[in-house]
């Protein structure tokens, strides 16, 4: 591995909560949410124990694709308020222990930026990756296929990057090819602009107080780079220089790929529902059931948190326990759901069973992040309008996992006075809320809120404390630290299983699981944390 400046101490001890900006707080009744309305709600994050957010992304768009075309990277969106009131939000926020980080779209932009605009109507302009006319034949209009014609009096087509109106940042190819002139190396002249380029945004929103930044399709860098070899040399490079500029500051991945991403610089990277050799199949194994968020090509599966008792926690632990093994100073994350893909609380899977999946997720060695609700068990929302490109197929609409935040039974959830919110509240009468469950102690916040706790003043169960694998199925089982007993059984019926030599003693925290004698029994969704040390 290259060597690094070793991540920020902070890191270690990070519990993630992610915001979606436009759903979490509308201040000024306009629909959407906005940088004071989140400042408005940092107490309650900072009572649920988080210490670090990251924000979807903020800057000047379109918002074809809800902020990730990027039209300024300099700016932020009006909608969300001002540079000053994104300095606010992160002192505010930093007054309370909590850093704040945004999301960098590094691999394309929009193309109403004013870069792309420009090498429209310049041929010599390298910035995007551009294929001259004629070099395709037997399509409409010598067009290669994947290349977008076209908008200005430039010639030829752009390669865009995820949507058409998405165009890719030239970092070059891996592999030149004299039929395709366009491939350019990565030491081209473009390339070189769009890394420095990369520096210079970052230095910007460190200079201003903020903490990182987690990046959009990070892979996504160098084309025909199937190993990544080249597309890592650049974020290396970036490290470094983040290493030697802004020490104190790191670097998340979207990336899904911890064994590649964290050895070429990230400081951690997601499990996420896509990457790696197996796409995504370590978090889908855990958490999806098959309904919301789904991708045609995903092979189908029981996912271990399931009533059923078809799934197995297998393929997570052996994909963590390979990614650990080259890791070095870095972290692996793993999310309850995020802006793509599916809630925890999604189809068939019903707030009964969240508590056990939190159980879990805040006492593995992984760096928990929480998105946004999850903590009072929202709801996956079905059959959503398509908002801001959020549905991406017949059975992929990421706007259910994108409803408004839901504060209280004041109209739209207490997210906004406005009568057309950004996207519907969840209409079920019986929908959770953080008002309803910080007055109820024995609700899910409450018990996230104490999970938390537990992590955050005990050590063995925390990022650093040793994990010992006792049973890989219902329940599952596992000892942190050589102290600590986790019991998780996430099917409807009960299971049982006989410790060798182990006794639990002290319950930091259970519901539904009894001991006798050698033998530990959880009932349907019960869930259990033993002190074993006496």
């Amino acid at each position: 591995m290259t060597s690094f400046r070793p991540a920020p101490a902070w890191l270690a001890d990070a519990v993630f909560y992610q915001i979606y900006p436009q759903s979490f707080a509308d201040s000024n009744g306009d629909g959407i949410g906005d940088f004071d309305g989140i400042a408005e709600r940092l107490d309650h994050l900072a009572w649920l124990g988080v210490n670090t957010v990251w924000l979807n992304p903020c800057f000047v768009s379109p918002f074809g694709d809800a902020g990730y075309d990027v039209a300024d990277y300099l700016n932020v969106a009006p909608r969300y308020g001002s540079s000053d009131d994104l300095a606010k939000l992160v002192d505010q926020a930093g007054r309370r222990g909590i850093r704040v980080l945004l999301d960098l779209v590094a691999g394309h932009t929009s193309d109403e930026h004013p870069w792309f605009r420009a090498s429209a109507n310049d041929p010599d302009d390298h910035r995007y990756i551009w294929a001259p006319e004629g070099r395709a034949e037997g399509r409409p209009g010598g067009v290669p296929e994947g290349f977008v014609a076209s908008p200005g009096s430039r010639p030829g087509a752009y390669l865009p990057n995820f949507f058409d109106f998405q165009p890719a940042l030239n970092f070059g190819y891996a592999h030149e090819s004299p039929a395709e002139p366009w491939r350019q190396p990565v030491d081209a002249e473009g390339p070189r602009a769009n890394r420095e380029a990369l520096r210079t945004i970052m230095n910007h929103w460190l200079s201003l107080g903020l903490a990182g930044f987690r990046v959009d399709m990070a892979s996504s860098l160098v084309k025909d780079d199937p190993d990544k070899a080249e597309t890592s040399r650049i974020w290396t490079e970036l490290r470094h220089w983040l290493d030697r500029t802004h020490p104190d500051a790191v670097l998340l991945s979207e990336w899904g790929d911890p064994e590649v991403s964290v050895p070429a610089g990230f400081h951690a990277d997601f499990f996420l529902h896509f990457g790696g050799p197996a796409d995504g199949l370590a978090l889908r194994s855990l958490w999806s059931n098959g309904t919301g968020t789904v991708h045609d090509d995903w092979d189908p599966l029981d996912c271990f948190f399931d009533p059923s008792g078809k799934g197995s926690p297998r393929p997570f632990v052996e994909a963590w326990q390979r990614a650990s093994s080259v890791l070095g100073g870095g972290f692996i994350s793993l999310p309850t759901a995020n802006h793509d893909f599916s809630r925890l609380n999604c189809g068939p899977r019903t707030a009964e069973q969240l508590p056990a999946a939190f159980a879990f997720q805040l006492t593995w060695p992984t760096l928990p992040a929480i998105y946004y609700g999850d903590e009072i068990g929202m709801r996956y929302i079905p059959d959503l309008p398509d908002t801001e490109g959020s549905v991406l197929g017949p059975r992929y609409n990421r706007a259910g996992s994108r409803t408004p935040m839901q504060w209280d039974d004041s109209p739209n959830a207490g997210f906004s006075t406005s009568s057309h919110p950004y996207l519907p509240v969840d209409p079920a009468p019986d929908r959770p809320t953080v008002a309803a469950q910080r007055a109820d102690d024995t609700s899910l916040l409450h018990l996230v809120r104490r999970l938390i706790a537990l992590r955050t003043t005990t050590p063995e169960l925390g990022q650093g404390g040793g994990v010992e694998v006792l049973h890989a199925g219902y329940p599952f089982v596992y000892v942190r630290g050589g102290r600590y007993l986790v019991v998780v059984n996430p099917q409807r019926e009960q299971a049982s299983y006989r410790l060798d030599g182990i006794l639990p003693g002290q319950a930091l925290e259970a519901s539904d699981v009894r001991t006798d004698g050698d033998t530990v029994t959880a009932q349907g969704f019960g869930y259990g944390i033993f002190d074993v040390s006496g």
